[in-house]
């Protein structure tokens, strides 16, 4: 038996630039880090005394013997990539999915992981990252970008650039009581909504053509915000976050909408420089800058919300357990 431990991401700027069809013409960025916020996957083999070969457990327990009656897409995709024969999964996280956290990419990176350790073979983390891109991109056709699997993967506060020759990764360059300072400035509500993000990535991916300006921009704003981190200005960091946000809800009209601008707006008069919905949009968490001393009433105001208490992580998709 085996359980990995995958990370959620929160991704700053330039999301929407790690889009293949952007990023292999012009070439793109993104500013994210991992949070010490999980999803875990048990794997083991299942013995050989039941009348069905494998079992998944999620939200639902589905019980098969050939990959093809799996009903999960990306884990019918993953068992049929990575053949293995009776094999139990079980799924937990420690935050829901559907909420712009990075869940199926961490999913799919735990998973891909699992399934090569079970066999003894243990690809590096860019091999894990491009795996689950293929998994979630190719096999299951779902729309979407690649910074996710590289975060998950990965680990650690990053920037990373993507181009038609490859994916780069790059640790960011800021002392860890900028970092610091920074994620005490920072706020993570969830909203109450839930989103489908395939959906919402679908017509991002088909607006790329007329949104190139907002695109550029907002690959710009990541060396924008790694100059602002290493001048100290970190309110600035608030700022620019609002930028982004604005850029972004021009991307598809489906990304936001009069609840979620109404819940920004009331958000932003108590207290917060910025802020935007993580993921694809239309719901889920929303990051806030948010200054220290404005915190406290800002969360008083937005009591029925939930709040999550976080820090940044850098140990990426870790086995954390291996056994009989």
């Amino acid at each position: 038996m085996l359980i990995t431990r995958t990370p959620f991401r929160m991704s700053f700027f330039g999301g929407g630039t790690d889009f293949y069809d952007y990023y292999s013409k012009y070439g793109g960025s993104v500013l994210s880090t991992t949070i010490d916020k999980y999803c875990y996957l048990s794997i083991r083999p299942l013995p050989p005394f039941f009348d069905y070969k494998s079992q998944l457990t999620y939200s639902v327990i589905e019980r098969f013997n050939t990959a093809d009656e799996v009903r999960h897409p990306l884990v019918r995709a993953a068992l049929k990539y990575i053949p293995t024969e009776r094999i139990q999964i079980a799924y937990d996280a420690d935050l829901p999915a559907s909420s712009g956290i990075g869940s199926s990419s961490a999913f799919a990176v735990g998973l891909v992981q699992g399934l090569y350790a079970l066999k003894g073979e243990f690809p590096d983390k860019m091999e894990l990252a491009k795996q689950a891109i293929y998994l979630e991109r190719d096999l299951c056709e779902e729309a979407g970008g690649v910074q996710d699997q590289l975060a998950a993967a990965f680990g650690g506060f990053n920037r990373m650039d993507f181009s038609s020759e490859g994916f780069k990764v790059t640790p960011l360059d800021v002392s860890k009581e900028r970092l610091s300072e920074l994620k005490d400035n920072l706020v993570l509500m969830f909203t109450g909504f839930t989103h489908f993000s395939g959906a919402v990535a679908e017509e991002q991916k088909k607006n790329i053509p007329s949104t190139l300006s907002q695109l550029d921009e907002m690959k710009c704003m990541v060396d924008v915000a790694q100059d602002i981190l290493r001048s100290g200005k970190i309110d600035d960091f608030g700022r620019l976050l609002n930028h982004t946000w604005e850029l972004k809800r021009t991307l598809s009209n489906r990304i936001t909408n009069y609840d979620i601008d109404l819940l920004y707006s009331r958000l932003k008069n108590a207290g917060a420089l910025g802020g935007k919905l993580l993921g694809a949009g239309s719901g889920g968490f929303m990051l806030l800058y948010v200054p220290k001393e404005r915190q406290s009433f800002l969360k008083q105001t937005f009591s029925e919300h939930r709040f999550i208490p976080f820090s940044f992580e850098n140990t990426g998709t870790k086995i954390i357990y291996q056994g009989q």
